[in-house]
């Protein structure tokens, strides 16, 4: 309460607090208000527009990516060309994520959202008209998938940095880990139903419902109420400022050891999913239903780990999960690797699934609350680099591979490899520990800092999971 004679410009916490809220679109009305712990970040009406926007747009896009797939395998017969569409859709993620986060550190981060939604949803229209009308050939799958890529090169930065501007500092946390459970939810629905539309009608429909999942996400960015931000200016040019990000990383050792063992996952484990094709078509027999079985499963349990991580009160303990975790992720591809029961692999991928995203949404949240908010897209804008553009290199390679070794010893070493860098992330997690709480310090000295029940009293990557 305001206290007799203080002043009339004072300002009570509570007043303080409503308006941080109404700076977020967050009214909460009931029944919003009362939702329990795991889903909190619902509670801000921005990010529950975003939210139910995306879930429709990502089972399109997991359809079409699916259908993708197949209809390059259908049109070539070739392992090496679904690696290629790979590194075509991804590699402008690789070189031009830094000019997107850049983007996202200087301009309305709403308002590029709505440039990068509406170009891709119209990409998708382009892919469906080709397909349908039997025009559709495979230079046209390739340029749209670079296409599409350099949208997502300023589409994925910027998404990721919007999410402390729709839910704060407080929320960020379950936010991202819902954002997991969306995407991997739509994971598990989209390649399911695209089997079924590519196995009855063809892959064409597959990228028109695609296109028409864009306007969800559409309408809600233009239904959110977004206060402008204040940005602090970038001294001199856009390539002085990438370049000033990636010297905060090399500087920032927990950042950066994060970023390396997510780009070496990335790079030679994430690849299997482009070999899926020939696992269900080849070695487990299984067509496009079982395609969109297989993906469906690895979804699942993606989904799974996600609720996990959304049930979490802190960020302690994180440096373990993701180490053992990624552990877990190369260990389950090498069973898959060599399984040639369907029902079997399908049970394997569960795992597959709920690894890696645990790995990835876990090393999400620990960057996003120790990166200051000064580089926040510049710094997700590498995450993009290593999460989304080291794997066009990795399908090329797995690509390659595949057509010189076969897929299951590609997938399977691409598992070795995953726990060896696991083993070495583990290995460093004593060290890393001390100069994260440093960054914490650094944060509460600055004023944004995460709060106490975020870090978990500051222990931020290498403590041990409090007892429940």
């Amino acid at each position: 309460m305001r206290q007799a004679g203080s002043e009339a410009g004072d300002v009570t916490i509570q007043e303080r607090d409503g308006a941080a809220r109404a700076d977020l679109g967050d009214e909460q009305p009931w029944p919003w208000s009362r939702l329990p712990f795991v889903l909190r970040g619902l509670r801000h009406r921005n990010y529950r527009l975003f939210f139910c926007g995306q879930l429709i747009s990502l089972i399109g896009t997991w359809m079409q990516a699916v259908a993708q797939s197949w209809l390059v395998y259908r049109l070539t017969n070739s392992a090496a060309l679904l690696g290629f569409v790979g590194f075509a859709g991804q590699i402008p993620v690789f070189l031009l994520a830094s000019v997107g986060g850049s983007a996202a550190d200087r301009y309305n981060r709403h308002r590029i959202l709505l440039v990068t939604q509406t170009t891709s949803m119209f990409l998708a229209f382009i892919l469906a008209a080709l397909t349908l009308t039997g025009r559709v050939q495979v230079w046209h799958v390739f340029a749209l998938a670079a296409s599409l890529g350099m949208v997502n090169a300023f589409d994925v930065p910027t998404r990721q940095a919007f999410a402390v501007d729709m839910v704060g500092r407080k929320d960020l946390i379950n936010a991202i880990a819902l954002n997991s459970s969306m995407i991997n939810g739509a994971r598990m629905v989209g390649p399911a139903v695209a089997g079924v539309i590519v196995a009855g009608v063809g892959e064409g429909w597959c990228f028109l419902l695609n296109a028409v999942s864009y306007l969800a996400v559409i309408a809600g960015l233009l239904l959110m109420t977004v206060q402008p931000q204040a940005r602090v200016p970038l001294p001199g040019s856009a390539l002085a400022s990438i370049l000033e990000g990636f010297r905060y990383i090399r500087g920032a050792r927990p950042i950066r050891s994060l970023l390396l063992l997510l780009g070496l996952i990335s790079l030679m484990g994430m690849p299997y999913a482009v070999l899926m094709p020939i696992f269900a078509a080849e070695i487990l027999q299984g067509g496009p239903r079982g395609l969109g079985l297989l993906m469906g499963s690895s979804g699942f349990g993606a989904l799974i780990g996600a609720v996990v991580l959304a049930r979490k009160r802190g960020i302690r303990g994180l440096g373990q999960w993701i180490a053992f975790s990624a552990g877990g992720f190369g260990l389950g591809l090498i069973l898959f690797s060599q399984s040639r029961s369907f029902p079997f692999s399908m049970m394997l991928l569960v795992p597959v699934g709920f690894s890696m995203m645990i790995e990835m949404a876990a090393s999400n949240t620990l960057i996003q609350s120790l990166v200051r908010d000064e580089f926040r897209g510049r710094v997700m804008a590498v995450y993009a680099m290593m999460f989304m553009g080291m794997a066009p290199f990795g399908s090329l390679l797995a690509g390659m591979l595949a057509h010189r070794i076969g897929a299951p010893s590609t997938v399977m070493l691409g598992g070795v490899v995953c726990i060896a860098g696991a083993a070495v992330f583990r290995w460093h997690l004593p060290a890393l520990r001390q100069e994260a709480r440093q960054m914490i310090v650094a944060l509460q000295v600055a004023g944004g800092d995460p709060s106490e029940e975020n870090t978990g009293q500051a222990s931020v990557v290498v403590p041990q999971e409090p007892q429940e």
